[in-house]
C-alpha cells in the first residue's frame, strides 16, 4: 500500500483480493483492506467495491464503522454519482457514542454536503442533532481518552464547526438554531492554550460565514482583536487576515481594535507587517484619515523597500478619496515622493500636477514647499520632475513671495535657475527628469525679466546634448527664440485645469508636463481644453450642408462663432457678399514636438518621396505653392503644407487661408503660422491640410483667400484641379 497507487498497472488485479479482504472475519483484515482502498482506489475499483463499504458502514463494530465511513470519502470523491448509495448509512451515525466514529462521520457528511446541494438540504434537519453534540462537548467533565490540553476532543469540536457553517450559510432557521451554541463555545472555550485558540477561530469562522446575530458578530471580531495580543506569531496572523475578510461587512466593530492593528505595523514579523498594512488601508475613512494616514506615514518612513511601492499607492488612493482639504492632499502627496519618490507608480506624477494644477489657490505654496524640498537633494526623482514642472509654471510666485499659508522665502531669479540648472547636470537625474528642468527653464523665460539671456544661453547650451531627446528640446526651444519669439508668451503661458479621463486602468491625466500628444487620426475627440478654442479644425464639405460630422476631431467640439473655416459648396452660390468670417489668431496646435506644425519639415517619418510640388494659386503678386507628403502608415491620408508668398511691395495683413473639398473627402485646415505675409519675398506663411482620401479619388479643391494690402481688403476664390496623382492614388 505504500509503495502502489492507482496510476500502477498492478492495482487492476487487486480489486478481488481487497473484496475478499473487505468480507474477512477479522476486522483488522478488514480494517486495513478498508484503509487500502481509502487511500489509492481508482474510480473503478470504487465502483466495484462501493457495496461492501456501505455494508460495513451499517455494521455495529465502531472500529470498522469509523474506517468505512473514511472510506466512503474517498469513493465519494472519485465517483460522486455513489453518494446516494451511502445516505441511508448516514441516519444512524450521529446517534453513535464512540468519538472516532461520530468523527469521521462529520467528515462524511461535509463531504456529501459540500459536493451535492441536495444532500446540502436533506443535511440540514441535523443541525440540532449537531448542536446537542457540540454542547455535551463544551459541558462534559474530563474524559482523559479525549482530553487535548483540558479541552474535551477539540478535533471533533473544530469537525461539527465546519459542518455548522456548511448548513447555516444562506439559511435563517439553520443559522438560528445554532446561534446559542456559538456563542457557547465563544464565551466557555479556554484561550490559554493553542487547543482553545483553534476552536474559536473556528467558531469564529463559522459565525461570520452563516446568517448570525450582529452581537454574535462583534463577539466573534472581539476574539479576533484578542488574537492580535496574542504572543503567538501565527494566531496574530490568522486574526489580521480574517479581519481583513470581514472588515466590509462589519467594519465599525473592526474599527474599534484599529489601535491594535496599527501596532502590528511594528512587529518584525514581515507577514504580519504586511497584512496589518493591508487591513489599515481598509479602515481608513473620512474620519480618520488624519491619524491613519500619520501612522502609515511613519511606517512608510521606517518599512522594508518591499512595502513601500504598495504602501504609498495606498496611501495616494486613500487621500485621493478622503482628503479633508487640497492642502492636506498635496502635503500628504508630497512627503510620500520625498520618502518613497523612487517606489511611487508611473502615474504618481501627473497625477500629481493634475492635483497642483487644479488647486489654483494653493500654486503658491506649493511651489515654495517644492522648491524647498529639493534644496540640494536630487535622489528622489519623481519630486525633482512635479518640482521642476511647479517651478515652470509658477516662478513668478516663488520669486514675489505671495504665499500666504507660511512664511514666504526670499528668492531670486538666478537662484531659481541655479537650482534647475543643477538638476540638468546632477548625476542622479534621469533622461526625464531633465526635459522636465529643461522646459521649465523655457517657460520662465515668459515668467522672468531679468534672466532671459541666461535662459537663452542655457537652452543654446544642450541643443549639442548627446541625449537626443533633450537635443530635440533645445533645438525647438532655441527656434522658439530666433524665428517665433512673437509667439513665445502664448505658447508657453500657463496651463488651464486639467481634466481627468477615466479609463479601465488607474485614472490618466490628460496634459502632464505642457505638452500634449495629439494622434494625426483620433478617432476620440479630446476633452475640451486639450487645444486652444479658437483653433481653425473644421472639417470643410464641398457638396453637404450643416450637418458635418467631424472625422479627425483636433478641436473643442464646441466653437466659439469667430472660429474660421466656413462651410464651401463647389456646386452652389457661394454666399461671398457679406464680411467675411474673421479668421483665427495664429495659434499652435501642439503635436509631439512643439515646432511641428510651424516650419516645412515633415510630419509624418516615413514619407513616400517624389511628389512633385504645385502652384495652385498666383494673382496680383499672391503666390500660394502646394507640397505633399504621404504617410506608409496610412496611406488615405495627404498631408499638404501650403507655402504663401508676396511679391509686391508692402506686406500683406490678416492673411486666411480657406478651402474644401468633395463629400468623399475629409478635411482639417491647422493654425497658419502667421497672418502676415513679407513683402519683396522676404518671407513665408505655411499652414498644413490634413486630407483623408479612403477611396482614393481624384483630389478637387476650392480654395478662398482674404488679406488686406495696401489699406484695401482683398478676396478671391480659385479651383485646384492639378494634384499630382502621387498625391491621391
Amino acid at each position: 500500500m505504500l509503495l502502489l497507487d492507482e496510476r500502477q498497472d498492478v492495482h487492476l488485479l487487486m480489486t478481488n483480493c481487497i473484496k475478499n479482504d473487505l468480507n474477512h472475519s477479522t476486522q483488522y483484515v478488514q480494517g486495513l483492506a478498508l484503509c487500502t482502498l481509502g487511500c489509492m482506489g481508482s474510480s473503478e475499483m470504487c465502483r466495484d467495491l462501493a457495496g461492501e463499504v456501505e455494508k460495513l458502514l451499517k455494521t455495529s463494530n465502531s472500529y470498522l464503522r469509523k474506517k468505512a465511513a473514511l472510506c466512503a470519502v474517498h469513493v465519494i470523491r472519485k465517483v460522486p454519482e455513489l453518494m446516494e448509495m451511502f445516505l441511508p448509512a448516514t441516519k444512524n451515525l450521529l446517534n453513535e457514542k464512540n468519538h472516532g466514529v461520530l468523527h469521521t462521520s462529520v467528515v462524511l457528511l461535509t463531504e456529501m454536503c459540500e459536493r451535492s446541494p441536495d444532500m446540502l438540504a436533506h443535511f440540514r434537519k441535523l443541525v440540532p442533532q449537531l448542536v446537542r453534540i457540540l454542547k455535551n462537548l463544551i459541558m462534559s467533565g474530563y474524559s482523559p481518552e479525549h482530553d487535548v490540553s483540558g479541552i474535551s476532543d477539540p478535533f471533533l469540536q473544530v469537525r461539527i464547526l465546519r459542518l455548522l457553517r456548511i448548513l447555516g450559510r444562506n439559511d435563517d432557521d439553520s443559522s438560528e438554531a445554532m446561534n446559542d451554541i456559538l456563542a457557547q463555545v465563544a464565551t466557555n472555550t479556554e484561550t490559554s492554550k493553542n487547543v482553545g485558540n483553534a476552536i474559536l477561530y473556528e467558531t469564529v469562522l463559522t459565525i461570520m460565514d452563516i446568517k448570525s446575530e450582529s452581537g454574535l458578530r462583534v463577539l466573534a471580531i472581539n476574539i479576533l482583536g484578542r488574537f492580535l495580543l496574542n504572543n503567538d506569531k501565527n494566531i496574530r496572523y490568522v486574526a489580521l487576515t480574517s479581519l481583513l475578510k470581514t472588515v466590509q461587512t462589519d467594519h465599525n466593530a473592526v474599527q474599534r481594535h484599529r489601535s491594535t492593528i496599527v501596532d502590528c505595523l511594528k512587529d518584525l514579523d514581515v507577514s504580519i507587517k504586511r497584512r496589518a498594512m493591508e487591513l489599515s488601508f481598509a479602515l481608513v475613512n473620512g474620519n480618520n484619515v488624519r491619524g491613519m494616514m500619520k501612522e502609515l506615514l511613519y511606517f512608510l518612513d521606517s518599512c522594508e523597500p518591499e512595502f513601500k511601492a504598495d504602501c504609498a499607492s495606498g496611501i495616494f488612493l486613500a487621500a485621493e478619496k478622503y482628503a479633508p482639504s487640497k492642502r492636506w492632499h498635496i502635503d500628504t502627496i508630497m512627503r510620500v515622493l520625498t520618502t518613497a519618490g523612487s517606489y511611487v507608480r508611473d502615474d504618481a506624477v501627473p497625477n500629481l500636477i493634475q492635483l497642483i494644477t487644479n488647486s489654483v489657490e494653493m500654486h503658491a505654496y506649493t511651489v515654495q514647499r517644492l522648491y524647498k524640498a529639493i534644496l540640494g537633494d536630487y535622489s528622489q526623482q519623481p519630486l525633482v520632475q512635479v518640482a521642476s514642472w511647479c517651478i515652470g509654471e509658477y516662478g513668478d510666485l516663488l520669486v514675489s513671495g505671495q504665499c500666504e499659508e507660511e512664511e514666504p522665502i526670499q528668492v531670486t531669479e538666478d537662484e531659481v535657475l541655479d537650482i534647475l540648472e543643477s538638476v540638468l547636470i546632477s548625476n542622479m537625474s534621469a533622461s526625464v527628469t531633465r526635459g522636465y528642468a529643461l522646459t521649465a527653464i523655457m517657460k520662465l523665460s515668459t515668467r522672468f525679466t531679468c534672466t532671459v539671456n541666461r535662459i537663452k544661453k542655457v537652452v543654446s547650451i544642450y541643443g549639442s546634448s548627446i541625449d537626443v531627446e533633450l537635443q530635440q528640446r533645445a533645438v525647438e526651444y532655441n527656434a522658439l527664440f530666433k524665428k517665433y519669439d512673437h509667439m513665445r508668451p502664448a505658447l508657453l503661458e500657463r496651463m488651464p485645469v486639467m481634466e481627468k479621463v477615466t479609463t479601465n486602468g488607474p485614472a490618466e491625466i490628460v496634459q502632464t508636463n505642457g505638452e500634449t500628444e495629439t494622434a494625426v487620426l483620433e478617432t476620440k475627440p479630446p476633452p475640451s481644453g486639450l487645444q486652444p478654442a479658437n483653433q481653425a479644425n473644421d472639417l470643410l464639405d464641398l457638396l453637404g450642408g450643416s450637418d458635418i460630422t467631424p472625422v479627425i476631431p483636433t478641436a473643442p467640439t464646441s466653437k466659439p462663432a469667430t472660429a474660421g473655416g466656413e462651410l464651401l459648396d463647389l456646386l452652389g452660390d457661394l454666399n461671398l457678399t457679406g464680411s467675411p468670417v474673421s479668421a483665427p489668431a495664429p495659434q499652435i496646435a501642439q503635436p509631439p514636438f512643439l515646432l511641428d506644425g510651424l516650419t516645412t519639415q515633415p510630419l509624418f517619418n516615413d514619407i513616400a518621396a517624389g511628389i512633385p510640388s504645385i502652384t495652385a494659386y498666383n494673382k496680383n503678386g499672391l503666390k500660394i505653392d502646394f507640397t505633399f507628403e504621404r504617410s506608409n502608415t496610412n496611406p488615405s491620408v495627404t498631408v499638404i503644407t501650403i507655402q504663401a508668398s508676396n511679391s509686391t511691395e508692402l506686406e500683406m495683413t490678416d492673411f486666411v487661408f480657406q478651402a474644401a473639398v468633395p463629400k468623399t473627402f475629409q478635411l482639417q485646415l491647422l493654425s497658419p503660422s502667421s497672418s502676415v505675409i513679407p513683402a519683396f519675398n522676404s518671407g513665408t506663411i505655411t499652414q498644413v491640410i490634413k486630407v483623408l482620401n479612403p477611396q482614393k479619388q481624384q483630389l478637387r479643391m476650392r480654395i478662398k483667400l482674404t488679406y488686406n494690402h495696401k489699406g484695401s481688403a482683398m478676396q478671391d476664390l480659385a479651383e485646384v484641379n492639378n494634384f499630382p496623382p502621387q498625391s491621391w492614388q
